[in-house]
């Protein structure tokens, strides 16, 4: 079960971060990824531990959600099983079970943390960016700069000549893509797998409407009408402007 309260919800991921959930209940795993990927996680599922263990194997991770009851492998046996291995991903154990003992020995194992049943899903998408900040190395370039553009990486905030501009979380996604690819050309596919889902990809009119979107706000902060220049049959690119 996933519980949500009133409180106003964190800042999205800019960029999608892909999980693994490991969870037998279909309907909580269908439920818990829907929320997940409206914060622009990627997430796939696997309902058993033997088939977790094989999509680790094919798959590079950001962070496993692991539930400790499984069919076939469970939780505690597949985590001591990854480590073992030298698998380093984040893995958040997700139980029923609140006894201290059990989640020590869940954490014995390898896991990094822990969550108990029903999940407070503001909760959990606190643990979440706690583990990913804890495994990602220390950044290099807090902010990205295109011209009089700037987006400040750990505030997730984005300003034109020091305009603040506010743009939703697939426009931001989208734009620091760019960014980050400057005059290298971002196909559409890119923007699907990064900013979307490859699994739910979004329909070619969505795609078109963000983009527009995001072209008019950079434009009423002043921005070049042509700062997201528009490679036909392959995708956008920013455009350098003397």
């Amino acid at each position: 079960m996933v519980q949500s309260n009133t409180l106003k919800l964190p800042e999205r991921s800019p960029s999608a971060m892909r999980m693994l959930l490991v969870e037998d209940d279909v309907t909580l795993a269908e439920t818990l990824a829907e929320s997940l990927e409206d914060y622009n996680y990627q997430v796939d599922i696997a309902e058993d531990g033997e088939v977790a263990w094989e999509k680790v194997q094919s798959t590079d991770y950001d962070i496993m959600l692991l539930d400790v009851m499984l069919p076939k492998l469970d939780g505690v046996r597949l985590c001591r099983r990854l480590r073992s291995h030298n698998f380093d991903l984040p893995i958040l154990m997700i139980t029923a079970l609140s006894s201290s003992a059990e989640q020590i020995t869940g954490l014995d194992a390898g896991a990094d943390d822990y969550v108990v049943k029903p999940i407070q899903i503001l909760e959990l998408l606190a643990r979440i960016r706690a583990l990913l900040r804890r495994s990602q190395p220390p950044s290099t370039t807090p902010s990205l700069k295109w011209g009089d553009l700037l987006l400040d990486i750990d505030a997730y905030e984005v300003t034109y000549k020091d305009q603040p501009v506010h743009l939703t979380v697939k426009e931001q996604g989208i734009l620091e893509l760019l960014l980050r690819h400057g005059r290298q050309v971002v196909r559409r596919s890119l923007l699907v797998e990064k900013v979307w889902s490859p699994h739910k990809p979004p329909k070619e009119e969505t795609i078109n409407a963000t983009i527009k979107s995001l072209r008019s706000k950079l434009k009423d902060a002043s921005a070049p009408a042509d700062f997201i220049e528009t490679i036909h049959g392959v995708g956008y690119r920013l455009k350098q402007h003397s």
